[in-house]
Order: C-alpha cells, then structure tokens, then sequence
C-alpha cells in the first residue's frame, strides 16, 4: 500500500523552500568569506607589527660595537635608547645576549627556545603578567655572536584586529540581513501569478472549463506555461465531455431504435392469433435483438478503446488469427451465400509471420472488417495476408466485390456514426465499426487503409502492422 499523501499544511511552502536554498549558502558565504577575510587581516596586521619589532632589534644592533679587546658594548645612551623604544601606547623591552647565554646589555628577559638555524626568530609568551610579542635577531659583532631580544606588548595590534572585525564583519552582515529581506520580498512577488492560479482553480466550480484568465502579470516563463498547459488541460477535458454529451446522446438514440422495433414486433405479434404470424415476428424479434446486441458490443468497445490509452504490444501469429476469425463467421457466411476465404495462409513463410499487435484488439477488428463486407459487399469476401517485400510490415485485408464506395466516401466512412452512401441498404448498422478498427489500429501503431479496389468493383479495407522478426517470445 502507497503512503498516504501529507496534508498540504504540513508541507513548507515554495517561497520558504526557495528561500531557504538561498538563505543556507549566502549565510555560509558570509560565514567563510569573514573567516578567510579576518585570517588575511590578521597576517598582514601581524606582519606589520612584526617588521617595526624587526626594525627595533635591527636598531640595537646597529650601536653594538667591539673594542680592540674584542669586548663588545652599546653605544647607546638611556635617552637614546628610550627616544629609540618610544611607544606612547606599548611596553617596549630589550636585551642583549652573548653566545654564552650572559646578559650584555638591556633589561632580564627570559632566554626562550628559539630556533638557532633561523636568523630571525619569533615567538608569543606572557612577561610581567602581560602577553608579549618577542622577537630574536641573531648577529656577530667582531668575533661575538650576540642575540638581541625585543618585546612588545599586543594591545595596540589586538585592537586594530577587533576594530577590523567590527569594521568589515558587521557590514557585510547588515547586507546579508538586507539581502535575504530583498529576496523574501522578491520571490513572494514572483510567486504571487502562481498564488493567483491555485486561488482561481479552488474557486471555480466542477462545471467550469473556460481558460484561466491571467490575474496577475506572469513574472517567469515557467508559470506562464503552466497557466497555458492548464488552460490546454481544460479545453481537452472540455472536448472529452461534449464528445461523451454527444456520445450519450447518439448512443441514446441508435439503442432506442432497435428497442422500439422489438416492441412493434412483439405488439403487432400479440395483436393475431395466427401462430403462423406469431412465428413470424418471433423470429423478426429474434433478428432485431441480435442487431440491437452487436450494437451494444460496438458501443462497449467503442467506449474502451477510448477510454485506453496505451496498449501492451506482443509477438502476434496473424496467420492464426486470421484463420479462427474466417472460422468464426464462416456459418454467417454460408447463410447468406456468400464465398468467405482467406488468402496467403497456404505460404510456407505465413507460419513464421509475426506482428506487434495485442491478439485481443485485432480478433475484435478482423470481426469488423468481416462483418461489414458480409452485410454491404457482395457475393465474395477474402481475407488476404501479405508480408511487405523489406519484412518491415505485414498487411491483413478484408476485400470485397460489393458496390463499393469512392475515395471521399471511404474516408468519411471511418467517422463515427457514419454509414454508407444513400441508395445502398447499408441500414443495419449504427456507423461505429469502421471508427472502432481505426481507433483501435492507432493504438497498437498501426496503419488502417479504406480504399476502393484496384481491380473491379468492391473495397479493399487493410491494416498494416510491424513485423517482428528475430526476437525472444514476449520481447519487441
């Protein structure tokens, strides 16, 4: 068993879905493009305040000179140095160290794990509670190899980070904000023609067919197709119930003649006492419901083959069908004297013919064919099978030597409820058996031809089908 379908509800809406495929990756884009943008501010931030650290150690060593002894010092004095350190906002420390680790100038900072290979090292650690940024420059002085410390507090270069964040980050999430407000709004506008849709249909009664106005300015090529397949929808299911009003009321009309026969036979019957007349009638009643009975299997197929849409095509032996359809009818064609024969079964290769067909429709429209070239042909009726020269096609006819008809009249022949041409007793039937075998042939694909015969008096009504050649049983 298929779930149950939700209550529509319970279901989010196209705008909120919509939306929220567009909500999702713009957040996220913001998301990442602030990490990476804060990521790049905080490397060049920090590279610029290392290079001015830099510039101070490179400072230092520049006034570190040797003596003859080789006895290194600074030749800096303290308002030197502090005029050189100067920073109105941060804690500057230095210290100079020999490759021994002793202290030669500058204020006792901690030795740090630097990198001995690297000539420049740095490094973040806390110093008199504070977090420092360090830096050590290594350089020979004379025979000496000397390490230069700088230290900085952070406070300025955090700020600058934070301000940038705020600066940067903020804006661009008031745009986001702004942006997804733009959209909400944008896309209910876009949605509002197929709102107008939905509304115009719930509204509308189960009568109306007439097309759906536009009630709204259609905004995308989607929803204008929509609204014009609908419309399409619409005339077709319009047309569908004209023709079964119209349908209803031939059908109406042809059942009520043969019922109204029956009851004059059977009144007319009843009114002598003759038994002679009695039989008479009996069997004029006996004919009349015959008629009125295959005119009730005409109307029931005529009913399935529109109502189906699709028809499952198989290999099909047209040898033998042809064959049990001669058979079936051959009693009805002794009585009325005429010659019923098939044609073309005798071949050896008529055995290996097979066509796609549903075994089912095509018995039904060989009875057709039949039973119209019994009543209105003549005195000989053949059923002639023939295989196209290429293979590609096999052709069923049903000929006949009767008056026959021209080409104009053969095609409004296969219209439903049309009979043949004035003067021929073509009055037994209601018009519907020629319409019904051409339905049919259109649902199993295939070619239905009424054409006068090439040769003599008389019609030639044929179906073409597709052979089926080299194929497994059950596969086309």
């Amino acid at each position: 068993m298929s779930a149950a379908a939700p209550h529509p509800a319970a279901l989010p809406s196209l705008r909120m879905r919509v939306l929220r495929h567009v909500r999702w990756p713009l957040v996220w884009t913001w998301l990442l493009g602030t990490v990476f943008m804060m990521g790049l501010a905080n490397h060049f931030t920090q590279s610029a305040f290392d290079r001015a650290l830099l510039d101070d150690a490179y400072a230092i060593a520049s006034h570190l000179r040797a003596d003859d002894a080789g006895d290194v010092a600074l030749q800096l004095t303290d308002s030197e140095l502090k005029a050189a350190l100067f920073d109105q906002a941060e804690y500057v420390y230095y210290a100079v160290y020999r490759a021994d680790g002793s202290q030669l100038a500058g204020e006792p900072l901690p030795l740090l794990p630097w990198d001995e290979s690297e000539p420049v090292s740095y490094r973040e650690t806390l110093y008199n509670g504070q977090l420092v940024r360090a830096v050590a420059l290594r350089s020979a002085v004379g025979e000496q190899q000397l390490s230069i410390v700088m230290m900085h507090t952070t406070r300025v270069r955090d700020s600058l980070i934070q301000h940038l964040f705020l600066y940067a980050a903020i804006p661009q999430l008031s745009l986001l904000v702004l942006l997804l407000w733009w959209l909400h709004h944008r896309i209910g506008q876009d949605m509002a023609p197929l709102a107008a849709l939905q509304r115009s249909l719930s509204r509308r009664d189960a009568q109306d067919l007439a097309p759906i106005p536009p009630s709204a300015p259609a905004t995308t090529r989607e929803i204008e197709q929509l609204r014009q397949t609908t419309n399409a929808l619409l005339a077709r299911i319009a047309d569908n119930v004209e023709a079964q009003r119209e349908f209803a009321g031939n059908v109406a009309h042809e059942v009520r003649t043969p019922l109204a026969g029956i009851k004059a036979l059977a009144d007319y019957g009843l009114g002598h006492a003759d038994p002679a007349v009695q039989q008479q009638q009996l069997q004029r009643i006996s004919d009349s419901v015959a008629r009125a009975s295959h005119l009730v299997d005409q109307l029931l197929l005529l009913a399935l083959s529109d109502e189906a849409s699709a028809v499952q095509l198989l290999p099909v032996a047209p040898a033998d069908l042809v064959q049990q359809a001669v058979l079936r009818h051959w009693d009805a064609a002794s009585r009325a004297r005429i010659d019923l024969g098939a044609e073309g079964l005798d071949r050896p290769e008529s055995e290996q013919l097979r066509i796609a067909a549903d075994a089912n429709l095509l018995a039904a429209m060989l009875d057709n064919l039949i039973l119209n070239a019994l009543r209105y042909g003549g005195q000989s009726v053949t059923v002639a099978l023939q295989a196209a020269d290429d293979g590609r096609s096999v052709e069923l006819a049903v000929i006949d030597d009767g008056p026959g008809m021209s080409e104009a009249q053969c095609q409004a022949a296969m219209q439903r409820w049309q009979q043949g041409p004035s003067g021929q007793s073509l009055g037994q039937g209601a018009g519907l058996g020629l319409a019904i075998v051409a339905k049919l042939a259109h649902l199993q694909q295939a070619r239905f031809q009424l054409a006068p015969r090439s040769e003599g008096a008389g019609l030639r009504a044929s179906l073409v089908f597709s052979a089926v050649q080299n194929r497994a049983p059950g596969e086309l």
